[in-house]
């Protein structure tokens, strides 16, 4: 038997072990299978009904998303339930969630787990429902996507303890989201709106809906990607896999500058409410990490002035000559541009020099799985960049994998011939390197700068 089986039937034996141990009477029912006690509707005018102990959702025409929630509120749980869901209707199990007057006139929002039939297959992920869009989507864990049982009875599990949120689908781990908070909210069972009127009358079904309240906890985390939303924070699943700061939005010790030029003065790179921010004017030059890295993840969150360019690079080395003057810190490079507004964003050839691409050679996917890829300017956005021990490199922006390649294949040294890199030698090509802000005499920030070897 080989080690990834092994490793494989393990994490499924240690979930298994770790579901069966708590204690029977610490699970209560949310649904007694006969009459909606405790619950309330809210939001649109779908249908529900209680058939075989079984809640039914059924979509109805011109109405809003439609929510039977609780009437209780409950902030640290374990909330298990199966649920069937007719191909071509989107449902969802909000959790953590509220509907208050001064809030968009009492809309419900929140939490939700998805229940997606369509082709993207996320169902599982975390959507802030009405409010900060997707945490979770499920292009973090995309093995998981296969997870999802069409037109069958699927088993799900919400875990909630403090300001971290992990669900699973049939017995394997999906998310792993850590937040700014713990949040109170009550739990919903979403109908969606219908945009075509021929799905009126389509079905979610619940059942075996219990919760636990009285000894909560996070199964032992798979191999999964953890999604940390609260700035400049490691979690504890985080710290034991080896991720470790480069800015925690107090210390700038990992960095350097590349000339002779102290890069944190007050015109260069300030911190600043949690934040390292260049000024605009290029008073600060680049910097780059003390430490060089080969195989690792690094997660970044950027926000970007209107107009404003900058960018990450990696794998960076001083191409100068041998006593040059001067140093030539190049790399490859995420690009981070406002793209609408900065010259640079119509150069290249098709799109390569905008945000996330890399630069001058491959351009970022602009929408994946049905899902237009945002970007906000003014606004913090999340960069990911990882660089797999086999040479494979990925790029990913707000939650989307927008760009892939290997280095030192064909194709890359096709790429490079064509680029204004060509004339450099073995250009992206060394072993390690540093990863490089870049000072482009724009107003740009970064927070959360963290890495982790592979």
């Amino acid at each position: 038997m080989t080690a990834p089986l092994n490793r494989y039937i393990l994490s499924i034996a240690l979930s298994i072990f770790s579901f069966s141990i708590v204690a029977a009477d610490d699970w209560k029912p949310l649904f007694d299978g006969k009459s909606f006690d405790g619950w309330k509707q809210l939001g649109g005018k779908a249908e529900y009904s209680i058939e075989k102990d079984e809640i039914v959702g059924r979509s109805v025409a011109n109405t809003p998303n439609s929510f039977l929630t609780t009437e209780k509120n409950y902030t640290d749980f374990v909330l298990e339930f199966e649920f069937w869901v007719q191909d071509g209707l989107n449902s969802g199990v909000q959790f953590r969630s509220m509907s208050k007057p001064e809030y968009r006139d009492g809309r419900v929002h929140g939490y939700q787990y998805e229940l997606d039939t369509s082709s993207r297959a996320w169902t599982a992920g975390i959507y802030d429902e009405a409010n900060r869009g997707w945490l979770y989507p499920v292009e973090y864990n995309s093995p998981a996507r296969s997870l999802f049982k069409n037109e069958q009875w699927n088993r799900a599990r919400i875990e909630c303890v403090g300001n971290e949120v992990q669900t699973f689908l049939n017995g394997r781990q999906v998310s792993h989201l850590v937040d700014d908070r713990a949040i109170t909210g009550f739990i919903g069972l979403q109908v969606h709106s219908i945009r075509d009127a021929s799905h009126a009358g389509y079905q979610v079904r619940w059942r075996n809906l219990r919760i636990n309240t009285k000894s909560p906890k996070l199964s032992r985390s798979e191999e999964v990607y953890v999604r940390n939303v609260a700035p400049n924070t490691l979690s504890k699943t985080e710290k034991t896999r080896g991720w470790e700061f480069l800015f925690d939005g107090k210390k700038t010790a990992a960095w350097k500058g590349t000339s002779d030029v102290d890069p944190f003065n007050k015109d260069g790179w300030i911190v600043e409410n949690g934040a390292l921010t260049i000024q605009p004017g290029g008073k600060g030059g680049q910097i780059v990490t003390k430490k060089t890295y080969g195989a690792f993840e690094l997660d970044f969150d950027f926000n970007l002035a209107k107009g404003a360019n900058s960018g990450i690079k990696y794998f960076v080395v001083d191409h100068a000559e041998p006593g040059a003057s001067k140093s030539q810190y190049l790399g490859l490079e995420y690009q981070v541009l406002d793209d609408k507004v900065h010259p640079d964003g119509a150069k290249g050839a098709v799109g390569n020099r905008t945000t996330a691409s890399l630069y001058d050679l491959i351009p970022p996917y602009r929408n994946v799985n049905t899902r237009d890829v945002p970007l906000h300017i003014g606004k913090w956005n999340h960069g990911r960049i990882v660089s797999h021990p086999n040479g494979t490199i990925e790029h990913w922006l707000n939650g989307f994998k927008v760009v892939e390649y290997q280095r030192g294949t064909n194709i890359y040294d096709a790429l490079i011939a064509r680029s204004k890199y060509a004339e450099i030698e073995n250009f992206g090509l060394s072993k390690k390197g540093h990863v490089l802000l870049q000072d482009h005499n724009d107003l740009v920030s970064y927070r959360s700068i963290k890495i982790r070897e592979l």
